[in-house]
């Protein structure tokens, strides 16, 4: 079910407020806003909407029996590769970057944000389709390679990849999904530059991800460093 709202604070924030108010909501329902106010990114950052552009998050119920909640954010990342790679007649225009973001001909359009809440993660995606920030030049809208995804049909499309992903992710745990995720992103042996949480840039050669999904990035000097949070740019140091 997905339900839309004119305006919002967050649709995270919403959905992170009715699970802490003890309200139990179904997996695959969606809750998607016109407009946010407060819209989130990873580490703290906004995320700037704009008016045609997708917002929107849902609930997982995680069991002991899943995977790590971490690795959700490869589900979604696939979930909206899949969602997008149908509308594009060029699949290499679009890419995976780890830890969590879909790239469109190099520049970012797509932005993940997962919340823990007890038991549960909410995922919020948002996916610029028909406008890009104007403050960010490496931003990417699909309008710009063909007529804006009706925003209404998008929610649905995803909400399908996302569940399709989801029931993947628990039936055959988190290795199918790394492969998947692997094969749609940047190739091993690309130069990576690596922002680390404690304020360290790190530069190598992607090198693969971990059992778990953490990044392995190979050295200058061959070894090998693995790295579980940072914000990574495709290129070396420079």
């Amino acid at each position: 079910m997905i339900r839309a709202v004119p305006e919002t604070g967050s649709t995270n924030a919403d959905l992170l407020a009715r699970l802490g108010a003890g309200e139990r909501m179904p997996e695959g329902e969606w809750l998607v806003a016109d407009r946010q106010t407060g819209g989130r990114g990873r580490q703290g950052r906004s995320w700037i909407d704009g008016p045609g552009n997708f917002m929107g998050s849902t609930v997982v119920h995680v069991s002991p029996q899943d995977p790590s909640p971490a690795s959700l954010s490869f589900v979604a990342a696939l979930a909206v590769y899949e969602t997008v790679l149908a509308r594009l007649g060029n699949p290499r225009e679009l890419q995976l970057k780890w830890p969590n973001d879909v790239l469109l001909c190099g520049g970012k359009f797509c932005g993940l944000l997962l919340e823990a809440a007890g038991g549960s993660v909410v995922v919020g995606v948002g996916v610029n389709l028909a406008s890009a920030p104007r403050a960010e030049t490496e931003a990417r809208a699909l309008s710009e390679f063909g007529p804006a995804p009706d925003r209404d049909a998008f929610a649905a499309e995803l909400a399908v990849h996302f569940d399709s992903e989801l029931g993947r992710w628990r039936q055959y745990g988190i290795e199918p999904i790394l492969n998947r995720w692997l094969a749609a992103a940047h190739p091993v042996g690309s130069a990576l530059t690596v922002h680390e949480p404690n304020g360290e840039c790190v530069a190598g050669a992607f090198d693969g991800l971990e059992p778990d999904g953490a990044l392995r990035l190979r050295l200058a000097d061959g070894s090998a460093r693995v790295i579980h949070a940072g914000d990574v740019m495709l290129g070396g140091a420079g």
